[in-house]
């Protein structure tokens, strides 16, 4: 999984607590977390063309969630950054080396290790599938010191008072 998924649902996580109308340009976001603008801004437009988030342009501009938080699945998120391939890819090692065999029907059924892999990732997305951006924002207001929430509401509306004010 690369790095950008982990930012992807950190933005997101931000995003989700905007008021209503507010939307945070991507270089904000990255200042925001300190990661690279032009990678998180790939990520961010991917989200986009995934309905996951939804951009505006023009001075007031920036990224804002397309849909409400609780509608929304880090699986999306993740789907959406870095694609639908599963974690695992079987390469069929066991077709090589001494104990291959050109044996009729030797490999019909993929190998235990594949099909436990396979499983993992079935119950990983499931997982993923089962928690939703709103979840995320349920637990960050219940487990992140109040000081640290105040600092991170305070950033955000400073953006939103200096593009306001903006000529």
């Amino acid at each position: 999984m690369s790095d950008t998924v982990e930012w992807a649902l950190h933005c997101c996580t931000v995003l989700g607590t905007l008021p209503q109308g507010q939307a945070l340009p991507a270089a904000r976001l990255a200042e925001f977390h300190d990661v690279p603008p032009s990678y998180l801004a790939k990520a961010l437009q991917a989200t986009t063309a995934a309905g996951i988030t939804e951009s505006r342009s023009g001075p007031l501009g920036g990224y804002r969630l397309a849909r409400p938080p609780a509608e929304i699945t880090l699986l999306e998120v993740v789907l959406a950054v870095d694609g639908a391939d599963t974690a695992f890819q079987c390469r069929e090692i066991r077709r090589r080396g001494p104990t291959a065999t050109d044996a009729p029907g030797a490999y019909r059924r993929p190998c235990g290790i594949a099909r436990a892999m396979w499983r993992a990732d079935d119950a990983w997305r499931a997982a993923l599938s089962a928690t939703t951006v709103g979840d995320l924002i349920t637990e960050l207001v219940a487990t992140v010191p109040t000081a640290q929430l105040l600092r991170g509401a305070e950033w955000i509306q400073q953006v939103e008072i200096t593009r306001r004010s903006r000529p």
